[in-house]
């Protein structure tokens, strides 16, 4: 399907998104990447990664960001031979990934040929389609949501197969046309690259300032209080440094001043016996540091004394028992906002005995101190991190005088409030670049973003030529040989005879 200037229909199917369907500019028409004749080449899966960089850098998903940008950062390599490469001028499509994730698209600006996955499609298209212009609007196609029409869902992720990537409607503007507006991107995507750039470096400022905010808080180092060194029983255990506490504080020993319990492990043999009740309960990816993310939380059948020992109750404080490093020692505090529910047995339960610690204070202090003192202190493998129920016991915790504890609280929650509301300001200004990116993609695909030449030659005649070299390229079919009328000659014999049975053993 291709429509030159005028109205274009937006078939079923069409890449077209709304805002860019309609009237297009003079010399510009709609095309499917087939009618193109683009080229659609997946790569190949490789199981045996290394970091070192021995063999070829194999481009996988993650390798494209959001904002259609190579990233090789995070780079792997393999040992490859089959010539399956990428090249400068190359564009690179996401075809299986995640449903939000499908679609993701880059330019390939590499001076040195690289492999990408069977995640991946190559594409390549015809002189007089720039690839970046291609890139470009097929990454904002991504961005607008269209991938997520027309993609197959799987099990655990999604994928756009070769038949309906080709089908992509795009536009294309003359080429001299694409030149100018590809330029217009460059410049004016560059200052809003760098806008995002330092939003994204202030909030993680800010996050920072957060985690000194509480981990100093919970130590009494705000707001100017001196602080003199103070001392705790050793431990098996490695403490580190410990901070300067004030006056009149002490350092304890977690399991000192809190109940520590571990959860419960799910047992698929005994879920359907009657004498088990079916509860909540919390895993790793629900506890987050400083929030608990409930949105999705799966229920487990287990006695019923179990579930009543293991209940959580108001102000108990999570602690991660396991996970990849991030997930180590992290944690929250409960607030009863599931009823019955209970814990894994990767996530630990700190329930403060009496009121010798403002459980907010424990939280807080977790997820800065403790958090390093667990990564410390647990064990470490390839990709996992756990810690023990007698090791973090022993985690130290700075225990206030009970009559400041309250001043103390409001005081953290203050500064975290002032926090929060530049949070709020920084998170306008990043919505404010998306617009604006939003908005220079849009006047690129629907020609409002550069001066259209009437001198330059209309895109219809790329579509010509691409058409008549297909007709050229085209081998006239094979004439059928006619059958013969006279039986061939029998073959000549060696005059031996031939044993029994041999002949049903001969192959046909």
């Amino acid at each position: 399907m291709t429509t030159d200037s005028g109205t274009g229909p937006e078939p079923e199917g069409s890449g077209a998104e709304e805002g860019v369907a309609g009237e297009l500019p003079a010399g510009w028409v709609w095309a499917t990447l087939g009618e193109l004749g683009v080229e659609a080449q997946p790569g190949f899966a490789s199981g045996k990664h290394n970091r070192d960089g021995v063999g070829i850098l194999h481009l996988r998903p993650m390798n494209i960001t959001r904002n259609g940008v190579l990233d090789a950062r995070d780079a792997r390599f393999v040992a490859d031979e089959t010539g399956r490469r990428v090249e400068r001028g190359d564009v690179l499509f996401n075809n299986t990934n995640s449903p939000v994730l499908v679609g993701k698209t880059a330019w390939v600006d590499s001076i040195q040929p690289l492999a990408f996955s069977n995640h991946m499609t190559r594409l390549r298209g015809p002189e007089g389609l720039d690839g970046r212009f291609l890139a470009v609007q097929m990454h904002h196609l991504w961005a607008t949501g269209y991938f997520k029409s027309i993609l197959n869902n799987h099990v655990n992720q999604a994928s756009v197969s070769r038949k309906a990537l080709l089908g992509t409607v795009i536009v294309v503007p003359p080429l001299a046309e694409q030149h100018r507006i590809v330029a217009k991107l460059d410049d004016q995507l560059a200052h809003i690259d760098a806008g995002e750039g330092a939003v994204q470096a202030a909030l993680t400022a800010s996050a920072v300032l957060e985690d000194v905010i509480t981990g100093r808080g919970a130590c009494g180092g705000l707001d100017g209080v001196e602080c003199f060194p103070a001392s705790l029983e050793p431990a098996d255990a490695d403490d580190g440094v410990l901070p300067d506490l004030p006056l009149g504080w002490k350092w304890a020993r977690l399991g000192e001043i809190a109940d520590v319990v571990g959860g419960v492990t799910k047992d698929g043999k005994k879920q359907s016996d009657p004498e088990y009740v079916e509860v909540p309960y919390l895993r790793v990816a629900n506890v987050q540091r400083g929030r608990l993310v409930l949105d999705r939380v799966e229920k487990i059948r287990v006695p019923a004394k179990k579930a009543q020992s293991l209940k959580l109750e108001f102000g108990d404080v999570l602690l991660n028992e396991g996970g990849d490093r991030d997930k180590l020692g992290r944690g929250w505090i409960w607030e009863e906002q599931i009823e019955d529910c209970i814990h894994q047995n990767h996530v630990f339960r700190a329930r403060v005995r009496g009121d010798v610690l403002d459980p907010r204070l424990l939280a807080w202090h977790s997820n800065a101190f403790g958090k390093n003192w667990c990564d410390r202190n647990g064990r470490q493998t390839v990709n996992l991190a756990s810690i023990s129920l007698r090791t973090i016991k022993l985690m130290p915790v700075p225990v206030p005088p009970k009559f400041i504890q309250g001043e103390l609280v409001k005081a953290i929650e203050s500064h975290l409030a002032e926090a929060k509301s530049a949070q709020q300001v920084i998170q306008g200004v990043r919505e404010q670049g998306e617009g604006l990116r939003s908005g220079l993609l849009h006047a690129a695909f629907t020609g409002t973003l550069v001066p259209q030449d009437p001198d330059d030659e209309s895109a219809s005649a790329l579509l010509d030529r691409i058409r008549a070299q297909r007709a050229a390229d085209t081998k006239p079919a094979k004439r059928k040989r006619a059958p013969r009328k006279t039986s061939p000659a029998a073959p000549e014999t060696s005059g031996r005879p031939v044993p029994a049975g041999t002949q049903d053993t001969l192959p046909l």
